[in-house]
C-alpha cells in the first residue's frame, strides 16, 4: 500500500478518535498529535520525493508513489493515487495550514469537539483531493472538502454568519454541477473515440482522443466549476462573504487551501485533458482574470473591516493564479503554482493575526482601531510580515511568485497578452496602497480605546501558529528554488502537452 494513504487514514482515525473523546483536553490532544503526523509526513513526502525523482525524468513518470486499487471495475473506476511536484506542494500547504490552524483554535469555544470534527473532515476531502489522480475519486474528496464548510460558517461564524454559509454552498455546489457534466462528458467522449473507457488523469492525457469540437463544448464547465472555488470574476461574490464570517482557522483552510483546489482543478483537468480547447478558449477567461486581479485590488481599497480587506485580496491573488496559467507558458505556470503556495501561506497568516485581534478588542473595523504596535507587538509583527509579503516585497514569497508570473506572462510576443500582463501588473501598485493605508492606520495611529491598554499579546498557543506561518513565508522568499525546481519538472511537461510544443 502506498503510504499516500496515510494522508486520508490519519484524519479518518483523528475523527474517530474526536468521537470518542469526552473532554474539551482530549480534543487538543487528539488535533495537536494528529495535525504534527501530518505535518510529519509532508515533510517526509517532500524529502521522498525529491530523492524518488533523482533517478527519473518527469517524463518517465508523471506521477510517483501510485497505486491503483479496483473501485468500481463495469465503470473502470479505481482508487488511483500518485503525485507529481504541484501534488507534493500543495500536500506540503494543507499540512502546514491544518497544524497552524489548530493551535489558532486552541481555545475555541463552545463545541470545540464538533468543530474540529468538521474541520478534520474538511481537511480529509482537501488531502484526498490531491493525493489522487482518478477523476472519479477527485471529485469525490472534493465534494468532501466543500460540505463541512456550511456548518463551520453558519455555526461557528460571525456576522450574517447564515447567509454567508447558504451563499458559499449554493455558488459551490453550483460550480459541482457543472464540474460532474464535464467530468462525465471527458469520461464518455474519450471512451467513444479511443474505445478505452477510463478516469485515469494520465491515460485520457495520453490518449488526446477527444475532439476538438467536443473540448470547446465541455471545457467551459470544468474551468467555471473550478474557477467558481478559484474566485473567477464574475462568481466571486460568495468568497468575500464566506472569509468575513467563518472563524479563523476555518478561513485559514478555507482561503489558504481550499481555493487553491480551484486553481489546482483548472489546470490539472479543465487545460491538461482538454488543451485544443484551453488554447482556443483561453482568451476569454484571460479577460475575466484581469478583471480579477485588478477589481479584487481595488475592492480591498474602499473596504474597512480587515477580514473584508484581505477577502478582496485573495481575489486578486486567485485571479492571478488562473491568470498566470491561461499564459500558457512554463514559467508562468511555475509562478502560478508558487502564488498558490505563497498566498495560502501569507492569507493564513492574514487571517490567523486579523482574528486574534478581533478577539480581543471586539471589532475588525478600520476606523476604530490604532495603536496596537505598543499593545501587542507580536501580533503587529506578524500583520506587517504579512503585508509585505502580500505587496511582493523581496525577501518574502510574494515576490517570488509574482516575478514568475509576470516575466513568464510576457513571454507572449503577441498585444493581446502583452497588454492583459500590463494591466494586471497595476495590481501590485493597488495592493502597496491598501496595505501600507492599514497597517499605518490600526498600529501606528492613536489608541482608540483607553480599554486596548488593558489587552495582551499572543499566548503560546497563538504564537505556535502564527510564527510558523512567519518562518514558512519567509523561507520560501529565502530559499524559493527547491519549490521552485520541484514545481517546474511537473509544470513543463504539461504545458508543452497543452501547448503541443
Amino acid at each position: 500500500m502506498s503510504f499516500l494513504n496515510l494522508f486520508v487514514i490519519i484524519p479518518v482515525v483523528m475523527l474517530l478518535c474526536l468521537w470518542l473523546a469526552r473532554n474539551d483536553k482530549q480534543v487538543r490532544i487528539v488535533m495537536a498529535v494528529g495535525s504534527t503526523a501530518l505535518l510529519g509526513l509532508a515533510i517526509y513526502l517532500v524529502f521522498a520525493f525529491l530523492a524518488a525523482r533523482e533517478t527519473q525524468s518527469a517524463e518517465q513518470v508523471p506521477f510517483l508513489f501510485g497505486e491503483a486499487i479496483p473501485w468500481f471495475e463495469p465503470l473502470n473506476i479505481y482508487y488511483r493515487t500518485g503525485v507529481d511536484g504541484i501534488a507534493v506542494v500543495m500536500i506540503l500547504l494543507s499540512a502546514i495550514i491544518v497544524f497552524t490552524g489548530t493551535f489558532a483554535s486552541w481555545q475555541l469555544h463552545p463545541l470545540q469537539k464538533e468543530y474540529f470534527l468538521w474541520f478534520t473532515l474538511l481537511s480529509t476531502g482537501v488531502f484526498g483531493f490531491f493525493i489522487t489522480e482518478d477523476l472519479f475519486t477527485m471529485f469525490m474528496f472534493y465534494e468532501v472538502a466543500l460540505i463541512p464548510m456550511y456548518l463551520l460558517i453558519g455555526v461557528w461564524g460571525t456576522g450574517p454568519k447564515e447567509y454567508s454559509a447558504m451563499k458559499l454552498t449554493l455558488m459551490l455546489m453550483g460550480g459541482s454541477a457543472l464540474l460532474i457534466i464535464g467530468i462525465l462528458g471527458i469520461y464518455f467522449f474519450n471512451g467513444e473515440y479511443s474505445h478505452v473507457y477510463t478516469m485515469s488523469v494520465t491515460e485520457i492525457a495520453q490518449l488526446h482522443a477527444i475532439p476538438v469540437s467536443i473540448q470547446k463544448v465541455f471545457f467551459p464547465f470544468i474551468f467555471i466549476g473550478f474557477g467558481v472555488l478559484g474566485a473567477l470574476f464574475p462568481f466571486h461574490t460568495w468568497s468575500p462573504d464566506g472569509h468575513a464570517s467563518a472563524p479563523t482557522a476555518v478561513s485559514m483552510l478555507h482561503a489558504g487551501v481550499l481555493m487553491k483546489l480551484g486553481g489546482y482543478g483548472c489546470f490539472r483537468i479543465a487545460m491538461f485533458l482538454l488543451p485544443d480547447a484551453a488554447q482556443q478558449l483561453s482568451w476569454i477567461f484571460l479577460i475575466l482574470t484581469t478583471i480579477s486581479v485588478v477589481y479584487g485590488a481595488l475592492s480591498a481599497c474602499v473596504q474597512t473591516d480587515l477580514k473584508y480587506i484581505n477577502a478582496y485580496s485573495s481575489v486578486s491573488h486567485c485571479g492571478m493564479v488562473l491568470f498566470a496559467l491561461l499564459m500558457m507558458t512554463s514559467t508562468a505556470a511555475t509562478g502560478a503554482i508558487l502564488q498558490m503556495l505563497s498566498h495560502g501561506l501569507m492569507t493564513a497568516l492574514f487571517f490567523a493575526v486579523i482574528g486574534m485581534i478581533y478577539h480581543r478588542t471586539g471589532t475588525r473595523d478600520v476606523r476604530r482601531l490604532g495603536g496596537l504596535m505598543k499593545i501587542m507587538p507580536f501580533l503587529s509583527v506578524a500583520y506587517v510580515v504579512a503585508g509585505l509579503a502580500n505587496l511582493g516585497l523581496p525577501g518574502f514569497s510574494g515576490f517570488v511568485a509574482e516575478m514568475n508570473i509576470f516575466v513568464g506572462s510576457f513571454e507572449n510576443a503577441d498585444i493581446f497578452h502583452r497588454t492583459c500582463t500590463i494591466i494586471a501588473c497595476t495590481s501590485i501598485v493597488i495592493t502597496a496602497v491598501y496595505i501600507l493605508r492599514v497597517v499605518g492606520k490600526i498600529l501606528y495611529q492613536k489608541v482608540p480605546n483607553p480599554e486596548y491598554y488593558k489587552l495582551t499579546d499572543a499566548t503560546w498557543d497563538e504564537r505556535i501558529a502564527v510564527g510558523g506561518l512567519i518562518f514558512c513565508v519567509a523561507g520560501l522568499g529565502l530559499a524559493p528554488l527547491w519549490a521552485q525546481n520541484i514545481i517546474r519538472d511537473a509544470v513543463v511537461p504539461m504545458i508543452s502537452h497543452i501547448t503541443g510544443m
